[in-house]
Parts: C-alpha cells; structure tokens; sequence
C-alpha cells in the first residue's frame, strides 16, 4: 500500500497571514489532494506540527485549516494519523493538552498520536512517535526498547541532522536510540536530509526567507517495497533578485506577482533606470518588496553572495564568530538558535 507523508504544516503561521495560507492552499489544491487522488491514497501520516502556535488558533486560521485540509481527508475518504509535534503541544514539558486532540475531535478519519504507540498501517507495524518531552521521556524510551516494529514514523529532535539549510544540530536525542530499527520517518526540521536510516522529510512550503533554494513537498511511501517518492511542490513565495544594471525595458516583472521579493543591488550605474525597474516589479502585484544595497564606507561596490544576504541564524552566526570574546561560541550559538527558535513559534 502506498500512503501519504506530510509534516510541519504549521496552520496559523506568520499570524494567521492570509497572503501565506493563500500560498500554502495553492500547494493542496494544485498538488496534494489531487496526487493522493490520483494515486488512489486512503491513508496519510501527519508528522508532526499541524498547527503553528502552541499557544493559541485565531478563528480564521483554524477554519481555514477545516476547510482546506481536514474537511477534504475527510471528503476523500482518507484516515489520517496526525502525530503530535512541539508546536502541537500546549506545554513544553507534556503533550496532554494538544491542538489536534483539542481541535479535531469532529473528525472519525484523525487518529490523534500523543502517546508512543505501534499501529499496523498497510500491512506494516510502525511505531509512531509524538514530540519526546520531559514527561514522556522514560515511556517513549521504554517503548522503542520494547517495539517489534521496524518502522518509526515520529515528530523527533535529533543531533547530527540539519534543522534548516546549513545549520546542522549538535543537541537533541542521540540517533542511537534508534539502531534497532530498519527506518525513521521524521518531522520537526524543515529542511530535507538522511543518514541512509533516518529521513527527516521536511515541511510542504516555505515559510521563511531561510527556505530559499531548499526543495519543498511531500513524501508517498510503499509500505511493501519502503521506496519512498517526493513529490515536489513547485510554487515558491520568496524570491531573490540581483541587480546588475539590468535593463528594465526587457525586464519581465510578471513571475514575481503575489511573491516577496528582495532586489539586491550589486551593480548600480543610473538611478533613474534602478527606479524604473523597481517600479514594474511593484506595478506587478509582489506583496513586499525589500531592496538591498551594501556599499563599502569608501562607496567602491562590494560583491554580495548568495549566503551574504541570508536568513537570520546566518546573521547571528556571523555576528558571533566575528566577536571577541571568551565565552564558548558554539554554546553562544545553541542559545541564539532557541531564542531564534521561541521567536518563530511566537511570530
């Protein structure tokens, strides 16, 4: 049988934004639900972080989850065992109050997973693993010593594996705990990468500048043969535009309507022409628009490469390493990533 990998959807993100689930529908409607139709898929796994905050829904955004998600499982007639990931849970150190307990309980097709449990799912026993926290950690243990499966699906934090492009995790679980087992299927980090063992699958869209260039989708795997397929979701929100003196009379702006966009100036011999090539992408409908120029105090142009212009841990890291001081950086780094980390959930 083949079923159905998604993970990380944080419904609610950016606030609720409409102009991001607008972007995240089209993903469902144009690629998602129409595969699983096609394919003839009846059973899904949802990874982990359904919804965004751990703290609250706006009305908007959990209706809009309804609407666009849950109801067309339903529709379709597909069961859906939705694990719990950090995001999904009230409180840090426990999973008893969770937002897919709490707020899908009308649906007879989601089977809530905040307990370690095995379920035999097209013929195959798979142990499902929720977000590992303090007050689950001695049973999840206990349970994956115990477990007869050979498959773990889980929401999991493990050290070694890159939690979004280029920043590679030196702190959670040891993958360890795990050897006993032939796969792990996992959400939680955003970015794709395995060990030839453990897959992390990555969340369906972007949702940050940091998801520039880092494929997006889903995963379809075969419970008999475990191949297992990505399907890409080709629809992007942010893009990059460097500006070279590009000529704006053949410029087509077209392809950025609906995105946020970042020009960064590398190369700037007119004004009045740079003006006028901003202006078409902004008649074109982008949603933001953000210029970058960086200049050297001297004003002689400095090259701008593509990780010189990046996401905000990249900042951070950069910052710290180039700082004096005494303290271990790698420590210093570790807690600007989870201050980062408590920003996004609170965002």
């Amino acid at each position: 049988m083949k079923i159905a990998l998604i993970t990380d959807t944080h419904y609610g993100a950016r606030k609720g934004s409409k102009i991001f689930h607008e972007f995240f529908q089209k993903f469902y409607d144009d690629i998602f639900f129409p595969t699983l139709e096609e394919r003839g898929i009846k059973v899904a796994v949802h990874l982990g972080d359904a919804f965004d905050s751990r703290k609250s829904i706006d009305f908007w955004a959990l209706d809009w989850a309804k609407a666009n998600v849950y109801d067309r499982f339903q529709e379709l007639g597909i069961k859906l065992y939705n694990i719990v990931g950090n995001h999904d849970a009230y409180y840090k150190n426990t999973n008893n109050v969770n937002s897919v307990d709490c707020l899908l309980s009308q649906y007879k097709n989601v089977i809530p997973i905040s307990e370690s449990k095995e379920y035999k799912i097209g013929g195959a026993n798979m142990l499902l693993v929720p977000w590992i926290c303090q007050d689950n950690q001695d049973q999840t243990l206990d349970v994956l010593k115990k477990s007869k499966a050979k498959i773990v699906m889980g929401h999991l934090e493990l050290n070694g594996f890159e939690a979004y492009k280029g920043q590679v995790m030196d702190h959670g679980h040891d993958p360890s705990i795990f050897k006993k087992f032939d796969l792990v299927y996992s959400g939680h980090y955003h970015t794709r990468s395995n060990d030839g063992k453990i897959f992390y699958l990555g969340n369906p869209y972007q949702m940050f500048w940091n998801d520039v260039d880092d494929k997006r989708g889903f995963h379809i795997f075969d419970t008999e043969t475990h191949e297992l397929e990505f399907v890409e979701n080709p629809y992007t929100i942010f893009e990059k535009i460097y500006y070279e003196d590009n000529n704006y009379r053949t410029f087509n702006p077209l392809p950025y309507a609906g995105k946020i966009v970042k020009v960064i100036v590398r190369k700037k011999s007119s004004q009045a022409d740079f003006e006028k090539f901003i202006d078409k992408i902004d008649k074109a409908g982008c949603v933001d628009l953000k210029v970058i120029e960086n200049f050297a105090i001297n004003d002689e142009e400095v090259s701008l490469s593509g990780d010189e212009c990046e996401d905000t841990l990249t900042y951070l890291n950069k910052y710290i390493d180039d700082s004096d001081f005494d303290l271990d950086k790698d420590i210093v780094k570790n807690l600007m990533r989870e201050v980062y980390r408590e920003a996004c959930e609170m965002e």
